[in-house]
């Protein structure tokens, strides 16, 4: 407050006032404090640079509200792993990850004096709302963007496309179509690369790139398409419920799994092993990004400032029933 009565050329007893919204006060004078405030990013008696002190036993966990598996289960991770170090979780669900939803968020977080934040961020549109962030609050982002010189867990999602493709050319298909997820997510954009490399070093051809979201209902529109191709004997979908829905297409046009067509999916859902057939998948582990998220956390938060750390976690191939080697 000292700051911005300084700032404004006011008494602290003025600030003071027009944070009360005290009618005492000349519209002139309100607006030059406003700006104060505005420019010097105070939050009266909450600012962002208390958070350092860890005396608040909360954290701040803001992601887009979303029933999708990958997101759920990061977050109750999390949660299970604050409550075992003594932390709880607050979280902030916004319906969109961009710029103004995520600001308020935050916002409300830092209203609250969480120990530090945690940004649950896998979409590019996050990107414009971590800029604008003071550099004295304890900060992670997880899943976020690869390329962000910032505090970030994430699973390494292109190696877990390469690990899938590769296990389907290591079958004996010539090539792997893809069912990829959303453009604007990077985990999405990891597992093309993945897809890509594998059939790059192995020498084969790159089909088609099949876009979809993350929904079964995309996976079976794409699915009913390879269906039709007598060609496509392997099939890699950028999560679980895209591989559902193809199975469910497949099934449909007389196409067998994995006699006639393999499949490999992405997430391991609890579900993948009761699928019909057993579904191949690949397991992030989300109990170690929760524990490194908050390890990276708690170290800023005690000493301070942020480190420039960052985890990138590799998942696990679990090989089930859906691949097998082509027909001859």
């Amino acid at each position: 407050m000292t700051d911005v009565a300084k700032l404004a050329g006011v008494s602290h007893q003025t600030v003071s006032r027009v944070l009360n919204e005290h009618p005492n006060v000349r519209e002139q004078t309100r607006l030059r404090v406003q700006a104060a405030i505005n420019e010097l990013g105070y939050r009266p008696n909450k600012a962002a640079r208390l958070l350092v002190t860890g005396t608040s036993q909360v954290i701040g966990v803001v992601s887009r509200s979303s029933t999708l598996f990958g997101p759920a289960a990061t977050l109750s991770s999390l949660a299970e792993e604050a409550v075992r170090r003594g932390f709880t979780v607050n979280v902030e669900s916004v319906r969109t990850l961009d710029r103004q939803p995520i600001a308020d968020a935050i916002g409300r977080h830092l209203d609250q004096r969480v120990a530090g934040l945690v940004i649950i961020a896998p979409v590019e549109s996050a990107n414009d709302a971590l800029d604008d962030l003071p550099e004295d609050i304890p900060l992670v982002t997880i899943d976020g963007d690869p390329a962000r010189p910032t505090e970030l867990v994430t699973v390494d999602q292109e190696a877990g496309a390469y690990a899938a493709t590769k296990h389907l050319l290591e079958a004996g298909h010539a090539t792997v179509w893809h069912v990829s997820g959303p453009d604007d997510w990077f985990d999405a954009r990891g597992r093309v690369a993945g897809w890509r490399r594998a059939l790059t070093e192995a020498g084969a051809e790159i089909p088609p790139l099949m876009s979809a979201d993350w929904l079964a209902a995309s996976g079976y529109r794409n699915g009913q398409i390879l269906a039709r191709m007598s060609d496509v004997t392997a099939v890699f979908a950028a999560n679980d419920h895209l591989a559902l829905g193809i199975l469910r297409a497949l099934h449909e046009r007389g196409r067998r799994v994995p006699e006639d067509v393999s499949v490999v999916g992405f997430d391991d859902v609890p579900e993948a092993a009761y699928y019909i057939p057993p579904l191949t998948t690949v397991r992030p582990d989300f109990d170690a990004v929760a524990d490194a998220s908050l390890d990276l956390l708690l170290a800023q938060i005690t000493s301070g400032h942020r480190l420039g750390d960052r985890r990138v976690l590799t998942p696990t191939l679990v090989t089930r029933e859906s691949v097998a080697p082509p027909r001859s």
